[in-house]
């Protein structure tokens, strides 16, 4: 695969770590949908009022959590958790949520923890909790980390640039490889696919999507990390040929007419996982009624999320300047299922695989799904064949933590999945996943480097 230096790039990395050390939001409580005019200072600041602490509220250890998100849509929970004081309801009166410039600044500030100037959670792709556990970190020393719920399912893109609308690409990704060649012939050998983070939910949907449709994913293309806010600029100056990334940017790269939306990736996966809510594992070991406050506040975050009278005020909260610094129409009509995928097709509306954060369990841990992905990850060779699957994910992922805090909530039991597997999973392509075989999915699969 070639190695692309980031220089090419339209990336400042000064500047994008600085970026990442500004702290966010507060305000009003859960019944009130007014925001503060002072928003912007951390509630340890105490500038918002306080909510009524709730009579099923743990007595915290601390009320004290920084909590980096990158932004995307997907990170509404934790916005929204802080905007309305839920973090405050529940004893949590000093939750930051910082802003971080990319996922390699999520993992190293993780890493460092709050008490050497990070952070002691955060919004993240899934499976980059199963990396910093395995030592895969700044300093190749392991964070063991805990993942505490998943945030959404499906609402993330493959976008393409319009250069390739002749090639009319959709969920089949095989008419690119014709594409591809020409663009080779023509003297173009520098192709590139775009993805957030090696390894995380992006690059597992863009090479799965690739090879699919018989395009090796480390043969006839770069697959490069690129933050998501520097994906629209990237495509605008010709640096790339597609990208998968999670909303509002695949809206944007449309509403600017800068490309197209080839599937968004719930047609890869119906309703397939996708962020996690994920702690230090130290922090959580040392604070757990801290944890468990504030998983029953993003948890109630996401209940509110996902309520349709509610998708207009979250998409103006996180399109402010302090979060996204986005316009909201860039966010709000794929929160609501509207998809125009900018190539011609007819609009979509209310569809069913808009991003979900609490419907059809969407919060809910599953331990499949983890296996899936470190099994992916094996795949394209991120992390050892020989890695202990279950031990893996038995060690990192807290479905049992998320079963208390939702029944501290008053979430009914049948909202509580009952099992640690959602079962065999089917994807667009008709190939399946048993988590009980995750050997023989990874035999079945033409094209992988391991």
């Amino acid at each position: 695969m070639t190695r692309l230096s980031r220089r090419q790039f339209i990336i400042t990395a000064g500047a994008a770590t600085a970026a990442s050390l500004l702290a966010h939001g507060c305000s009003s409580g859960p019944t009130n949908t007014s925001t503060s005019a002072n928003s912007s200072t951390s509630g340890a600041s105490g500038s918002s009022p306080a909510a009524t602490l709730a009579a099923n509220a743990p007595k915290v250890e601390t009320p004290n959590a920084k909590l980096g998100f990158i932004a995307l849509t997907d990170s509404a929970p934790l916005i929204i958790a802080k905007e309305k004081g839920l973090f405050d309801k529940y004893g949590m009166t000093g939750v930051e949520i910082l802003k971080q410039a990319s996922w390699p600044v999520t993992r190293d500030n993780l890493e460092i923890g709050s008490q050497g100037g990070g952070i002691d959670g955060a919004h993240i792709l899934s499976p980059m909790p199963y990396f910093m556990t395995l030592g895969q970190t700044k300093n190749k020393q392991p964070v063991p980390m805990y993942i505490l719920a998943r945030l959404n399912t499906n609402g993330q893109a493959i976008s393409i640039a319009n250069t390739y609308k002749d090639a009319k690409v959709g969920l089949e990704s095989k008419g690119l490889k014709e594409a591809f060649a020409q663009a080779k012939a023509g003297g173009k050998n520098d192709l590139k696919a775009a993805i957030t983070f090696p390894g995380g939910t992006h690059d597992l949907w863009m090479r799965y999507w690739l090879a699919a449709g018989g395009i090796d994913p480390n043969q006839d293309i770069s697959v490069v990390p690129i933050p998501p806010p520097q994906m629209v600029a990237n495509m605008k100056t010709g640096n790339m040929e597609t990208f998968c990334v999670g909303e509002p940017w695949n809206a944007q790269l449309v509403n600017q007419g800068q490309g197209y939306t080839a599937l968004v990736t719930g047609e890869l996966w119906k309703d397939h996982p996708e962020k996690a809510f994920a702690m230090r594992q130290d922090w959580v070991d040392k604070n757990p009624n801290s944890a468990k406050a504030l998983l029953m506040a993003v948890q109630e975050a996401q209940q509110w999320c996902d309520k349709a009278e509610n998708k207009e005020e979250m998409c103006q909260i996180v399109s402010q300047a302090k979060w996204f610094k986005v316009p909201a129409k860039d966010i709000i009509e794929r929160s609501k299922g509207n998809i125009d995928y900018g190539d011609g097709r007819p609009v979509v509306t209310g569809s069913p695989l808009q991003m979900k954060f609490w419907a059809d369990n969407a919060s809910y841990p599953y331990k499949s799904h983890d296996t899936w992905f470190l099994t992916e990850n094996i795949r394209w060779g991120n992390i050892p064949a020989d890695t202990n699957l279950k031990e893996l994910v038995d060690k990192v992922n807290r479905e049992d933590l998320w079963k208390e805090a939702a029944k501290a909530l008053g979430v009914p039991n049948a909202e509580i999945p009952t099992s640690s597997s959602r079962g065999i999973e089917t994807f667009f392509d008709g190939v399946k996943f048993d988590p009980e075989k995750p050997e023989e999915y990874l035999k079945s699969l033409k094209i992988k480097k391991a």
